[in-house]
């Protein structure tokens, strides 16, 4: 047997092919709901009810939605020009960090500037810090051909390392007890509430409009255009006159943004200060995301909201039937592999030989 490339991919099978990739994961995940000795169908009920039931429900995907947009944006960014990003967990911590250490270092005083002007500049000091973090392994990639998978891969243990040794010396809040955490951000630093009497936040606003820029970039600008040309062919890009080198560094500076974005975010909006367990993989998830979404931004968004739903509905699912959260990542581990070879039967036809 070997693989024949197709001809033409319809639209129709590019649509569908994360659609069965799901409906495939969940009947293989139905086994082991099975093994654990609960029954599928209200395992499964139960699992969207606490993702999707009620506005309580609701409210708990939206919030935990929100970093994984960003992160899932970030690995968009950077796939769609066969940038494999794998460190926006990394990167998401050091725009966590960035932003406390504007907004947050002197005793909660932020420099004692206006929040008007503290704000902004927390947010372009985290998508900097992010930038930056993927920045050194795309000009490493481009100038010496080294894998950037292996680069950022390793970059996120070092961040966390950096970040666990920050939250144990100077930047260590002394009034924690102890307790390994950053000193939190003043309170008109952080974000507004969407939802009264929930956790869901501005954040929310922040993640759809930077998801539907990205989209906005890819379908309408020159760069957009690049991205695409680098993505498919970089020699025939280069030798069609695009400038990969400035491409590249412009798509690691974006997408590492957005990922430092996602820290920030997620310490204004949600927790107002930095720990090692702040982040439960977002970075990592948010490559799965971007692979449900077919790397189109607005799927992002979508996808995001799905993943979401599902690792927030595990918790009410094992505490009624009793079968273990981590089957929720099992749903999303086997998602990612599904969707791969969804994509690749729609790209390729498998012949006899």
């Amino acid at each position: 047997m070997r693989l024949e490339r197709r001809h033409e991919t319809s639209r129709a099978a590019l649509v569908l092919a994360p659609i069965g990739a799901v409906a495939f994961t969940l009947a293989i995940s139905a086994l082991l709901v099975l093994w654990a000795g609960a029954p599928v169908g209200r395992t499964y009920a139960l699992l969207l009810q606490g993702g999707f039931g009620s506005v309580f429900a609701w409210s708990e995907t939206l919030t935990r939605a929100i970093p994984l947009i960003l992160t899932g944006l970030a690995a968009t960014v950077a796939f769609k020009a066969r940038l494999f990003n794998i460190g926006a967990e990394g990167q998401l911590y050091a725009g966590a960090l960035a932003a406390v250490a504007v907004g947050g270092m002197h005793g909660g005083t932020g420099f004692e500037a206006s929040p008007w002007l503290l704000f902004p500049l927390m947010m372009v000091a985290a998508a900097l810090a992010g930038a930056l973090m993927l920045l050194g392994p795309a000009l490493m990639k481009n100038r010496l051909g080294v894998d950037e998978v292996v680069t950022t891969l390793l970059i996120n243990f070092i961040v966390l390392l950096a970040v666990s040794a920050l939250l144990d010396g100077p930047m260590k809040d002394p009034t924690a007890m102890g307790w390994p955490q950053s000193v939190s951000l003043q309170s008109d630093l952080e974000l507004n509430k969407l939802i009264a009497q929930t956790r869901v936040h501005t954040g929310l606003l922040w993640a759809v409009s930077l998801a539907v820029i990205v989209w906005a970039i890819f379908k309408h600008t020159v760069l957009g255009f690049d991205i695409r040309a680098v993505g498919a062919n970089a020699r025939a890009a280069a030798f069609a006159g695009v400038p990969v080198t400035r491409t590249v560094v412009m798509v690691a500076l974006l997408s590492g943004a957005l990922a430092g974005l996602a820290g920030a975010i997620e310490v204004a909006g949600r927790t107002s200060y930095v720990t090692l367990d702040m982040s439960p993989g977002y970075g990592y998830t948010g490559i799965v995301i971007a692979m449900l979404a077919g790397l189109h931004p607005l799927g992002v968004i979508a996808a995001g909201v799905f993943v979401a739903g599902v690792l927030v509905g595990a918790d009410t699912m094992s505490r009624a039937v009793g079968v273990p959260t981590y089957i929720a990542d099992v749903i999303v581990a086997a998602s990612l592999i599904a969707v791969l070879v969804a994509t690749l039967l729609t790209q390729y036809r498998v012949r006899r030989t």
